[in-house]
């Protein structure tokens, strides 16, 4: 039987070039932002349950933002492994002078002075205990108040110590605004906020507790008090919006690939760039199935970006970042 069809749509599909022309979504390496865990001494240590990340040295972190901007990579977002033996409930240690994070912001912008550097606000890598802020006196939970105040604090010594971009990731309430003045009544008013808006109450940050040591005892510390109910759709909207007012430069949705439509909803409402976070369990999940022989690597880790960049993201966070834009700038990714 020959259908009778003027309009076929699979014309524009029957040759790669043809598909190429017709594309809709496309990647480039300045959608990526790499973050990456760095650790006291002279080793470079796996992450076991994130296949190919590693906790740097100062140095070796140093030669991974030299490649990130060999292969047009605009910024990196850092992370610091704190030892155990410099934790307490307080997290004091995130506002001492010799903190790891401000030593390695300073020795990338000596050696990379044009590459964007993020750091994280939240007390997390510091505490003992394992949670983003100060704990109410009855330790049930984290106190709004006394952590906004505290990350502040944070936040001038990271811009202190060169950071070009500081990203609150506590979702305590009122810590934008509350940062924005801190950075400016310092003279920081110059510093961007990438606002972690809508950070929903994930089973996928397993990995990154690991990698940073901030996880305690063998079950994950439960953080649902202040971060977002996974079913909120409405809710993290508002907190988006809230952002946004109080001087956000930036949204950012966490995890990515489960929210996609929360990154779209965000997107067609906001007024700034929304970043996206493609998680530790994101990656290793797609890292766990490949070397299981159930999924293709390559075009997992391609279809998993590129939806991300569909829904709407105008930037990714992503394990994936280098050797994905070593193969956008070679012209081989998605062939």
């Amino acid at each position: 039987m020959k259908l009778h069809l003027p309009r076929r749509l699979r014309r524009l599909r029957r040759t790669e070039n043809i598909r190429r022309m017709v594309r809709e979504t496309h990647l480039h390496a300045s959608d990526l932002i790499w973050p990456l865990f760095v650790q006291e001494g002279a080793e470079v240590t796996p992450v076991d349950s994130m296949p190919g990340v590693f906790r740097n040295s100062v140095e070796s972190l140093v030669r991974c933002c030299q490649e990130a901007e060999q292969w047009g990579i605009p910024a990196v977002a850092v992370f610091p492994s704190i030892p155990q033996s410099l934790k307490d409930p307080a997290g004091s240690h995130a506002f001492s002078p010799e903190n790891l994070l401000f030593r390695a912001v300073r020795a990338v912008k000596e050696k990379c002075p044009d590459l964007v550097v993020i750091t994280d606000i939240a007390l997390d890598p510091y505490t003992s205990h394992g949670h983003d802020g100060l704990l109410s006196p009855d330790g049930t939970t984290v106190d709004n108040d006394s952590t906004v105040e505290v990350l502040c604090r944070l936040a001038v010594m990271e811009a202190q110590a060169g950071a070009d971009m500081v990203a609150p990731s506590d979702m305590m309430d009122g810590r934008i605004g509350a940062i924005r003045n801190a950075l400016d009544e310092a003279g920081y008013s110059d510093i961007a906020i990438i606002a972690y808006s809508a950070k929903f109450a994930s089973a996928l940050y397993g990995p990154f507790r690991d990698a940073v040591g901030s996880k305690i005892g063998k079950d994950a510390v439960s953080k649902a008090t202040y971060q977002l109910d996974p079913a909120n759709r409405r809710e993290a909207c508002i907190e988006a919006e809230t952002d946004e007012k109080e001087c956000a430069d930036m949204l950012m949705v966490k995890p990515a690939l489960y929210y996609l439509d929360i990154i779209r909803e965000i997107c067609d409402k906001s007024s700034v760039p929304v970043a996206a976070y493609q998680v530790s369990g994101e990656y290793s999940q797609i890292q766990a199935a490949a070397k299981l022989g159930w999924l293709d690597y390559e075009r997992m880790r391609n279809e998993s970006l590129i939806a991300i960049k569909r829904a709407g993201a105008d930037l990714i966070l992503t394990y994936f970042a280098r050797e994905v834009a070593e193969e956008i700038s070679l012209g081989r990714f998605g062939r």
